[in-house]
């Protein structure tokens, strides 16, 4: 693995020069921009204080963008994660954050060095909505505190807290709403102005309030003192450890280190797919279990790979792994040269900041698509998911999203009508050829068993390693029985990389269930009905294809996706008129 970061290294710094590196800079400090009020509202999200959400963020970005796995990616404290520490910092202490931190950190290592990282991807995606959403509403209700200006007592979880604001007489602060009032309207309404495209509105939201509390006098919580150095007196000690709760922060850990490997890897999807750049999820995985290693020393509290930052990287021009260490190494600039201006924010105004980003995490075009196309079985599975996640914790709300969508699957394939042949429902064969065509590639795929949640990104994989963004690249789907939301994403992904690289995606033999969802899904409208066709020798010979076989494509390389050659037929094919689609 080490090979492979090296290597990775080297292509990456290959040519670099003076302006890459006023790319990398410029985008860096951009982020730094951006992660400032975020690493300080997470921070106080978590359980801990901003100090701590500080110091996460300046570690995250120089050691995990250190070692990760893609270029582009920028990690740090978020809130999916505070959402999961808020209930174990009040149930263990910052101890108890910690270690199980340092746990989480071992195992998404262990990940990694085992090569794990395809496991992650089995998650379905209304499972992945499902959290996100109740994620979301977690961090909202875990800020009514901040944003009243008042103090409850710690709870166990929402219930318990909503059941205290429902009994007993809460006097709310005026100033303190007012406060974050203010900021959640200028992160709304910034961005409408030209000019507020390259400043955060929530820095700049921020700014304003915090100038209006200290001029006008307001009595409002606020964060209070930002340690001038890396290291906080509240930390992790190893003579401290409290070995008489590690068996309890078993499971606490597996919740992290689950919530870490996901997060880090959909970031390098989505990141991904705005590069072209593909991410090594197992070098990404060690880096994460590295930095949640050793960040709890130094008293921050766990991270991953925030997709907000990320994308903001992205789009600001950054091009090497320079980019992430230097909004790092910004962001510990500022703390040290401006933490007593820092350390006058109000709470209220981070609260602020969470309730508008906790609204904006929400996957609104997933969820919309799954209830607008009536995809009942994505909604069933993101509603429970969505549930879980809110009254349980996130690990028995993963197993239970992924059980409901197992049992919907299975129920699924229990109503196939047995006029077909068998095929292996626990994976997914492709066998493949590739035919010279003027210009570039036309790959051919022969897709056998279910396009479900558990082996649908297995064909966005293969097609990655085999075939480039310009390639044409045809899907006989004559073996595919069923399909399920994470396979129209798939397919939709698949679409987009071909689309904007200069290629293109037919689609062949469809059955009737998988013709079904996707016109429902509206995919077979975003397509074109010009690319179905009756059999994969009819969309050949519609491209005028020269037909004669380019190159094997060997199924040694992933491991799983099969790819031999068979007999040419290339007479019949050119004989075939083009076909008019199933």
């Amino acid at each position: 693995m080490l090979h492979d970061w090296l290597t990775m290294i080297r292509g990456e710094f290959a040519g670099y020069n003076k302006t890459t590196a006023q790319k990398d800079i410029l985008a860096g400090i951009t982020v730094a921009a951006v992660a400032l009020p975020l690493a300080l509202a997470f921070g106080v999200a978590s359980g801990a204080d901003a100090a701590a959400g500080l110091v996460t963020a300046v570690l995250a970005g120089v050691l995990i963008g250190l070692l990760s796995g893609a270029p582009y990616q920028i990690s740090g404290p978020t809130g999916a994660m505070s959402a999961v520490l808020i209930v174990l910092a009040n149930r263990y202490g910052l101890q108890g954050v910690w270690l199980a931190g340092l746990l989480a950190g071992v195992m998404i290592l262990l990940l990694g060095v085992f090569r794990l990282g395809r496991v992650v991807a089995l998650i379905p995606s209304p499972v992945i909505a499902g959290f996100t959403s109740g994620i979301a509403i977690i961090i909202a209700l875990g800020q009514i505190d901040n944003f009243l200006g008042v103090r409850t007592p710690a709870a166990e979880n929402i219930i318990e807290k909503l059941a205290y604001y429902l009994d007993n007489e809460v006097l709310l602060n005026h100033q303190a709403v007012v406060t974050a009032v203010l900021v959640m309207l200028t992160m709304l309404l910034w961005p409408r102005f030209k000019f507020g495209q390259r400043i955060p509105g929530s820095l700049i939201g921020i700014m304003l309030v915090t100038a209006v509390v200290a001029l006008a006098g307001w009595r409002v919580p606020t964060i209070g003192t930002i340690p001038r150095s890396l290291i906080l007196e509240n930390r992790l000690r190893l003579g401290l450890i409290p070995r008489a709760d590690l068996p309890d922060l078993i499971i606490p850990a597996m919740s992290i280190a689950a919530l870490g490997a996901i997060e880090s890897l959909l970031c390098g999807a989505v990141a991904g797919n705005m590069t072209g750049l593909r991410m090594r999820n197992n070098i990404e995985l060690v880096a994460q279990g590295v930095g949640n290693i050793i960040i709890p020393f130094f008293g921050g509290v766990p991270a991953t790979a925030a997709i907000a930052r990320t994308s903001v990287n992205v789009k600001s021009g950054g091009v090497t792994r320079l980019a992430p260490i230097i909004h790092g190494l910004a962001l510990l600039a500022a703390a040290l040269l401006l933490g007593s201006w820092i350390g006058r924010v109000p709470l209220a105004a981070l609260a602020g900041v969470l309730l508008i980003t906790a609204w904006r995490m929400n996957e609104w075009h997933t969820i919309r698509f799954y209830f607008s196309h009536r995809l009942k079985h994505a909604m069933i599975a993101f509603l429970v998911t969505l549930a879980a996640t809110v009254l349980l914790d996130l690990t028995q709300a993963i197993l239970i999203g992924f059980g409901i969508s197992t049992l919907i699957f299975m129920a699924q394939m229990s109503e196939l009508r047995l006029t077909r042949r068998p095929v292996e429902v626990e994976r997914m064969t492709a066998v493949g050829h590739q035919f010279t065509h003027p210009g570039h590639t036309v790959s051919v795929y022969y897709l056998s068993g279910p396009l479900f949640f558990a082996a649908a990104r297995r064909l966005l994989d293969f097609v990655e390693v085999h075939d480039t963004p310009d390639a044409t690249l045809i899907l006989s789907m004559r073996g595919v029985p069923l399909a399920d939301a994470t396979g129209v994403d798939v397919l939709r992904e698949l679409r987009h990389r071909q689309q904007k690289g200069g290629g293109d995606l037919l689609l062949t033999s469809l059955d009737e269930r998988v013709q079904t969802l996707l016109r429902r899904s509206g995919f077979i409208e975003e397509l074109g009905a010009e690319r179905l066709f009756w059999s994969a020798d009819k969309a050949i010979a519609a491209l005028g294809a020269s037909l004669q076989p380019a190159a094997d494509l060997s199924a040694a390389d992933s491991g799983i996706v099969e790819a031999v050659m068979v007999a040419p037929f290339a007479e019949k094919m050119a004989q075939e008129p083009p076909g008019d689609g199933p």
